[in-house]
């Protein structure tokens, strides 16, 4: 018998290298999903099964969801990958983009997660594994929206992995660091979009622009897709799975950094990464 993993997201970036690698392990089905299966190009040749799905539509996700039941009886583990950034400073971002960002970031993430919960408590076990960020644990500016996308997944995460356990279910929140996808080209669009080039805060705007490209760039700042792929993996398949993991050296030492040295320290640190625009 083997266990289905539905993965949201899988286009590309860390949900296809997730979907790529899991769909090697014999023992486990692979259900690669997107809005549209013709964006999943050579995912069923590595093995996995695609299903379109939608993370912000209804009929989508119930009908994802029971065609993997109808086949397995429960979803064994389910991965919520599906997410982007809507980049911009609080003031000037467009509202009905942030809407958007939530529907997917967090409202599919939680919808998603409702719908697979009553065939897991049914079989008496599960996984879920949540992809969170290092952004759910510090800000930088120009990217509060985002952040505060991020930080409702690991709140979330927390609250889903006490009230699943006496279910056998086991929940884990995966923190990526800078991963080089197509989210920072995503990123720096909507950054530039959100304001006025000459508006009052044209400065932080392009500084940030100029750091999250500089950023993704950098191999000592950054890690390729494959490396959060195999933390999905053992998330998905470990005996004891760890309630949370970071992923790149750099996001360890960004978080503990936070963490230890507190907020007005931390802002020190950002007024000197964006020098002239604070």
């Amino acid at each position: 018998m083997t266990t289905a993993v539905l993965i949201t997201g899988t286009s590309s970036g860390i949900g296809r290298a997730a979907a790529m690698r899991l769909a090697r392990r014999p023992e486990l089905t692979v259900y690669a999903t997107a809005r549209r299966t013709e964006a999943m190009a050579g995912l069923a040749e590595s093995g996995a099964r695609l299903l379109a799905l939608d993370v912000t539509d209804e009929k989508s996700m119930r009908e994802a969801v029971e065609a993997v039941e109808a086949e397995h009886g429960c979803v064994g583990a389910l991965v919520n990958n599906a997410g982007y950034g809507e980049y911009g400073t609080i003031e000037e971002t467009g509202l009905d983009g942030v809407r958007r960002q939530f529907e997917t970031n967090v409202f599919g993430l939680a919808r998603m997660t409702q719908l697979v919960l009553p065939g897991m408590r049914a079989a008496g076990r599960g996984r879920i594994v949540n992809i969170g960020s290092m952004g759910g644990r510090l800000v930088f500016p120009a990217g509060g929206y985002y952040h505060a996308s991020k930080y409702a997944v690991e709140a979330l995460t927390d609250a889903l992995r006490f009230e699943a356990a006496p279910f056998g279910i086991k929940v884990s929140l995966i923190e990526p660091g800078l991963i080089r996808t197509a989210f920072g080209d995503t990123a720096a669009h909507t950054l530039a979009g959100s304001a006025a080039p000459a508006g009052p805060y044209a400065a932080l705007n392009t500084a940030a622009d100029q750091q999250m490209a500089d950023s993704y760039k950098s191999t000592m700042l950054s890690a390729p897709p494959e490396a959060v792929a195999k933390v999905i993996e053992r998330a998905v398949t470990t005996p004891r799975p760890r309630t949370r993991y970071v992923v790149t050296p750099a996001a360890k030492a960004l978080v503990h950094t936070r963490r230890l040295l507190g907020a007005r320290v931390f802002d020190a640190y950002l007024r000197l990464q964006f020098r002239g625009a604070a």
